[in-house]
This record gives C-alpha cells, structure tokens and sequence, in this order.
C-alpha cells in the first residue's frame, strides 16, 4: 500500500505486555503496515510465525549458544520472578524494598544494557512510529527520529494522581487513610535508584524522567488499557494525549483444544479458567495448593500450567496445559480464578465473566482490589486463604445470577468499543 507505515513495537519481555502489542500489531499488520517487533530475544521465532518482522534484542549478556537454544519466551522473568517469590507473602508496603526495588533494578539494569542495540534497530527498522510497552524507559526510543507512544498495560494507577490510591499498594479507593504512608515509604526506597537512572537518561541525550517515574509520557499518544466501567477518571482525569483501551483482545490464538469431557459438566457445576499467569505460575506450591483444594469440589476447570507444568498434577475434574488458549477458554467458562494481572483482569470484563483474585506482585494487588470493592470479583489472600473462602467464592460467583447479568451488559459495551482497533488508529494517527 501507498501508505503503508513501520511500526516498531517494543514491549516488556513478560507475556502480558508482548501479548497486548501482538493484538494491536496484527490488526496493523492486516492494514498493511509493516510491524517490526524490538522483543527480548527469547521471543525468537514466536513472532515470526505470527507474521511480524524480528529484531530482537538481550537485555542481559546472552548465555552460551547450545543454552540459549532452550531458553523459553520471556524467561528472563519467569526465572526472576521464581527466585523472589518469598518475598510475594509479604505486605505491598513490605513488598516495596525487598521486591519492588530490585525489579526495578533489574529493569533499569536491561535498559542500560541494550542501550547500544536499541540504537541500531532503530537505525534498521527506520520506524515512522514507536511503541512502547513496558514499564521503563528505554532512551534510544526518546532519541531516535520517530514520534514515540506509549502504552501502559498494567492497571492504571500507574498513572498516578492525589485522589486515586498509590500503584502497587492494593488500598481501597474509598479509604485514603493509609496512601500517604505508602507514598512516602515508596518515595524513600525508589528515590535513589530513580534518581540515578534520570541522571543516566540525560546523559544519553535523552529528556529527564518526571518525578519518581521510571518511564516518559508521550507528547504523541498515550494508551492505557482498562475498561470505562472500572477505571478512575472520574478521580484522576488526564490529559489530552491519553486514550483509554477498554481492552486488547488479541485474535492470534488457536482454538483452545479443551476436551469435551470437561466443556460437557453437570447442570449443578461450574466451568472455571484457573491462571496465575506465566510468572505466577512459576510458585509450584501455591499451584499444587490450588489443585488440592479446587479437586474437592463439583466444579471443572481449564488450568494455564506455565512453566512448571511437567511438575504439576492435574485432578479429575481439570484439563491443562503450559499454555492454553486464554482468548478462546474465557468466552466458554462461567468464572476465571487469576492472579489479578493486567490482560487477564481486562480479558475477563471483556467477556462478562465475574472472578476470584489471588495477587502475588506488581499492579495485581490493585487489579484485585478494584474487582473486589466494584463487586466485580472477590479478592482473597493468596498464601492465606482458608479452603472454604476459596470454594465458597466459586460457588457464591457461580450462583449469583445478578452479577452475570450485570457482567453480560459490561462485556457487551467493552466489546462494542473494540479496544485492539481503536488502539491501531491512535498509532495510526500519530504516524502520519
């Protein structure tokens, strides 16, 4: 096509970010667009086969060839995530130095790295617009000669404001009693460590980062990725260059595979999606946990085994993989049990479907703590739970006719909305 742009997409090696611009991406891949994706290097092939160009790049020295060839898509964070998952069963605020801080780190650690092959992807792939996806800033994105945007996939309390609750706390919207206590501890722990990679962004030529932000706002476009009937305008109302998604609903998966043994349930049961995500996933206690408690009752489940699948032992009334279809499961269960991520939270209002959150890290808390104070879900404590507040939230979800009714309408609107091609026309715009 005589218009055709190139996208570049460079999104968090972690599948919830990668997912969302494979979504967007293809819907400006069938408009004819070239899209290029900059993905951590462990994402070799996967886009490929998608239909997207590869230039992949490492946000750490790479292994020796023969490991690298083992070496899943974003493994650099599942592996991360399963050496500090002790650290997931303390409170957020606890959270903030033992866990946050090194993320953070280990983040702003990557973007130093691949500094250097940032630069010549861009020189390659010469974008008429970059897209970003992620959680750090990356400063040959701000330098190169292309208009940047910027998509915020996890729950939108990351973009902060006075009258909405801090990100990464988990505290409820209606009761401010507990946010200065939060900001503060999260001022003292991250300040240094902001402070030095500001001073790094500057001196790449890049424009200092806004206060405590580890990520620049677009003068261009920015997208984040929540549902109007959850998010929090009305208490934090941004500016012109922002354009919510109310959701990114990829059409790139396969056909889901789920035994009919399973999808054919008694009249009395449930069918629940259970994920903790492919990070979340990595604790194989808590999955093991999970598994015992929910074989107890007369429900069926599809389970999302991740990365330690060859480890994890199904019951009767359960079928799973490492991965399964998660866009095509939603739509045929009556409830998702999940960890509260960003995709997975969206996912499910998108098809109407009440849920049961057990957050371990990052913005989860939050996502969990909104559902539960909107009457959308129930959140519970994940390594603290009693076995009956687990089954009797399915069997209170499953049998509240109101709720559904009431998810139906909010799925039909989020639908109607149609997230991923609103999202390809903002780029679009900003392109021209």
């Amino acid at each position: 096509m005589s218009d055709q742009k190139t996208v570049l997409f460079v999104p968090e090696s972690a599948h919830g970010p990668t997912n969302n611009c494979i979504g967007i991406g293809d819907v400006l891949r069938r408009r004819g667009h070239r899209v290029v994706f900059a993905a951590e290097s462990s994402w070799r092939g996967k886009l490929d086969a998608l239909g997207f160009e590869e230039d992949l790049v490492d946000l750490a020295p790479p292994p020796d060839p023969a490991a690298a060839a083992e070496v899943d898509a974003g493994q650099f964070w599942k592996d991360f995530i399963r050496e500090t998952a002790p650290e997931f069963r303390k409170p957020t605020i606890e959270q903030l130095e033992s866990f946050m801080v090194p993320t953070w780190s280990a983040l702003v650690d990557g973007a130093r790295y691949s500094e250097p092959a940032l630069q010549g992807i861009v020189e390659r792939v010469r974008p008429d617009v970059i897209v970003e996806d992620n959680v750090v800033g990356f400063a040959a994105l701000m330098t190169a000669d292309a208009p940047f945007v910027r998509i915020v996939s996890c729950q939108p309390l990351e973009v902060k404001g006075p009258h909405v609750p801090p990100a990464y706390s988990g505290l409820p919207a209606g009761d401010p009693s507990h946010w200065a206590e939060f900001r503060a501890e999260y001022d003292r722990t991250h300040r240094p460590l902001w402070a030095e990679f500001d001073a790094w962004m500057r001196d790449q030529g890049a424009p200092g980062l806004p206060d405590l932000e580890f990520i620049h706002e677009s003068t261009h476009a920015n997208l984040y990725v929540y549902p109007a009937e959850a998010d929090y305008t009305d208490q934090r109302p941004l500016g012109r260059t922002w354009h919510r998604i109310d959701s990114s609903v990829r059409e790139t998966d396969a056909e889901a595979g789920v035994p009919v043994a399973v999808l054919d349930r008694p009249d009395d049961s449930a069918l629940c999606y259970l994920s903790l995500g492919s990070l979340g996933s990595a604790d194989i206690e808590l999955m093991r946990r999970l598994v015992d408690v929910l074989s107890r009752t007369p429900h069926r489940y599809v389970v999302s085994k991740g990365p330690q699948h060859a480890e994890l032992e199904l019951a009767e009334n359960m079928w799973g993989a490492e991965f399964v279809a998660q866009t095509r499961i939603i739509p045929m269960v009556d409830a998702v049990i999940t960890h509260g991520g960003n995709n997975t939270t969206t996912e499910a209002l998108h098809f109407g479907k009440p849920m049961v959150l057990l957050p371990l890290f990052w913005d989860q808390y939050d996502n969990a703590q909104r559902m539960d104070e909107l009457g959308l879900g129930v959140r519970l404590d994940t390594y603290r739970f009693a076995d009956d507040e687990l089954t009797g939230a399915i069997d209170g979800l499953a049998r509240d006719t109101r709720l559904r009714e009431r998810l139906d309408g909010i799925g039909r609107a989020v639908r109607s909305r149609d997230g991923v091609r609103a999202a390809a026309s903002v780029i679009e715009s900003v392109s021209q």
